[in-house]
C-alpha cells in the first residue's frame, strides 16, 4: 500500500509536518517495501488560496491510498475524500514512526477535517 506522510524534510527520519496543505514535502512510502520518495509541495507553502485542493491533487497523482498528517482542513479533506484517499490525522514524530504507527493500526481514519479552513492550520 502507498501512503503519503506530511513532512518537514525529504527523508524517513524527517519530522512529520502537522499541516497538510502547507507541508513542505510529502513522503510517499510503500508500506510493503519501505521504498519512499519525497514530493516537493513548495507551490502551496505560501499559496494565497486553494492550497488544500492543490495539495490533494498532488498526492492523488502519486496514487496513494492514505494520507498521514497532523491536521487537515475542510476543503483539503473533501478533495482527498473525493480522490478516494483515507485521511489519518494526529500523526507525529518522524515519517518512519508515523508509517510504523499506521502499519500497526495505531492511527484511526478521520471522519472529517480537524481544523478550520483558509490557513487556520498554519
Amino acid at each position: 500500500m502507498k501512503i503519503a506522510v506530511t513532512s518537514k524534510g525529504t527523508e524517513l527520519t524527517s519530522e512529520v509536518d502537522p499541516r497538510f496543505a502547507r507541508a513542505r514535502y510529502f513522503i510517499v512510502v510503500d508500506t510493503e517495501s519501505d521504498v519512499f520518495q519525497a514530493i516537493d509541495n513548495e507551490q502551496n507553502v505560501n499559496a494565497a488560496h486553494g492550497a488544500g485542493p492543490q495539495a490533494a491533487q498532488k498526492i492523488a497523482e502519486a496514487e496513494v491510498e492514505a494520507l498521514l498528517s497532523g491536521n487537515v482542513g475542510p476543503r483539503a479533506f473533501a478533495a482527498l475524500n473525493a480522490a478516494g484517499i483515507k485521511v489519518y490525522i494526529g500523526a507525529e514524530g518522524t515519517v518512519a514512526e508515523a508509517a510504523e504507527q499506521f502499519k500497526a493500526g495505531k492511527l484511526q481514519a478521520a471522519d472529517d477535517a480537524n481544523v478550520g479552513g483558509h490557513g487556520a492550520s498554519r
